[in-house]
């Protein structure tokens, strides 16, 4: 993964960062992501973010299960091994919602999380780069990447005036990759100095 250089500010309040936001959009600075230590109501669309669609895919997942259990039931009790219990037909469909019901519901619970887990990136040993350990108990970090109009005292300057409390220049790579916490700690800081 390369790695880019960000304007990084660090704000103290919520109520700073979020007309923050709006002013930071409003001046054409890109904005990479916004850090919070818990969810802002309404900060996902002042960013401009569109909805998940990981409703769709839960959806999709569900029906994927509710289509495998009742197509193998199908195959099982009237293909391969009918078997007569007690009189039913061998296409007994309400005798398979219970099971049906609970490997639609098994499909959607573990395909939302796996892609839950891929789209943010979370996974055992997936290690991520963050901009302030802070941003994860008490501090809010914006992060604007630099392209190739940006300059970077312009956007420091703007991100002081706004209500930023510490800004700085930062470069990180901003995929994941496998590694633990408790080790490569220095991995960025090296390359800050470097550059």
């Amino acid at each position: 993964m390369p790695v880019k250089k960000f304007v990084v500010g660090n704000f103290d309040d919520e109520a700073v960062l979020f007309p923050a936001v709006k002013k930071v959009r409003r001046a054409g600075y890109k904005i990479h992501d916004v850090f919070t230590p818990f969810p802002i109501h309404g900060l996902d669309k002042e960013l401009g973010l569109r909805d998940t669609s990981l409703h769709v895919a839960g959806f999709i997942y569900g029906i994927t299960g509710t289509a495998t259990a009742v197509g193998f039931i199908t195959w099982a009790l009237t293909l391969d091994w009918a078997l007569n219990f007690g009189g039913k037909p061998y296409f007994s469909l309400p005798a398979w919602i219970p099971i049906t019901f609970e490997l639609t519901v098994l499909f959607a619970s573990v395909g939302m999380v796996l892609t839950f887990c891929w789209l943010c990136q979370l996974a055992p040993f997936v290690k991520k780069d963050h901009f302030n350990p802070r941003s994860t108990d008490d501090t809010f970090v914006m992060a604007l990447e630099c392209t190739a109009k940006t300059n970077e005292q312009d956007a420091i300057n703007f991100l002081n005036s706004v209500g930023a409390k510490d800004v700085s220049v930062q470069y990180r790579e901003t995929g994941w990759w496998l590694g633990r916490y408790d080790k490569d700690n220095m991995k960025f800081e090296k390359r800050e100095l470097a550059h």
